[in-house]
């Protein structure tokens, strides 16, 4: 019989232990850091890999959970910092949502405030972390980014490039490295051929180049250039020949010079001027 009532005490003091740390347990929302107990973490290894990186003029919300005597919206300023109550001056810049928790929380039970606080802290409003994308997209402009995004979202996240737009565009690192790309080969290649885009870099997506084609042709004008296209391609591009048409008497000039002997296999390059004249009867 003491050995059934020692089990019950048992039971009742594991309980009441666990009890308050289930009830700390808070639901996770969207883009914010886990609920974690204080750590120094170092800043300097803070990449978007690892969550969304704090930089100036940012709006951030922070809460204690389960509690409403700390809770806020803050802007980080223009020396990186936070002001908080009870803490004071932060550093907030060049660190992740994680990093930014664990130091808060460190800074409250450090002060004697709280015991083992659990901080979150999400982004209210991105102002720091954007890629520019520029040319011959559905949106350009810059695109706030809160996480790593590779470059085929980035495209997409502008609503994708327009029909006039070039097949081959342009990352260019912040650094000054320039990287071509293409859907094609995103679409059939690996991560290396769509490469994750960083904060401060830019994407340009070009015009793409065209050629002209008038005379004895039913649709004449200018077309873009696609797939490596041939003579015989941009003769059905400009909507074929016409019945006085003849493919005996194609000319191809480039760059102010007839060329010759050029075939319909051939490939045609850009501003190529192409002249489709009338066949003998």
């Amino acid at each position: 019989m003491r050995f059934f009532t020692y089990l019950a005490a048992l039971s009742m003091a594991a309980a009441a232990h666990l009890a308050p740390a289930i009830a700390q347990t808070p639901a996770a929302p969207a883009m914010q850091a886990p609920v974690v107990p204080a750590a120094p973490v170092s800043p300097n290894q803070a990449t978007l890999q690892d969550g969304y990186v704090v930089g100036v003029n940012d709006s951030l919300d922070v809460a204690m959970v389960g509690s409403d005597e700390f809770r806020g919206r803050v802007q980080v300023q223009q020396d990186g910092t936070i002001q908080l109550p009870y803490v004071g001056s932060l550093k907030a810049q060049d660190k992740t949502l994680l990093q930014l928790s664990r130091e808060i929380a460190a800074a409250l039970s450090k002060g004697g405030y709280y015991v083992d606080p659990a901080i979150q802290v999400t982004v209210a409003q991105i102002s720091s972390r954007y890629v520019t994308v520029l040319g011959e997209v559905a949106s350009p402009g810059l695109v706030p980014v809160d996480r790593a995004y590779r470059a085929s979202e980035m495209i997409a996240r502008v609503g994708g490039i327009k029909p006039n737009g070039a097949e081959t565009f342009y990352l260019r690192r912040d650094g000054g490295v320039e990287i071509p790309l293409t859907l094609e080969d995103i679409a059939r290649g690996g991560d290396a051929a769509d490469p994750v885009v960083n904060p401060g870099d830019k994407i340009f997506v070009p015009e793409a180049p065209t050629f002209y084609i008038y005379g004895q042709v039913n649709a004449p004008g200018t077309y873009p250039i696609r797939n490596k296209m041939s003579l015989r391609m941009a003769l059905a591009r400009g909507g074929g020949l016409t019945s006085l048409g003849s493919d005996k008497r194609i000319t191809v000039v480039r760059n102010g010079e007839e060329l010759k002997k050029f075939s319909l296999s051939d490939p045609i390059e850009k501003d190529d001027v192409i002249v489709v004249g009338e066949r003998f009867f």
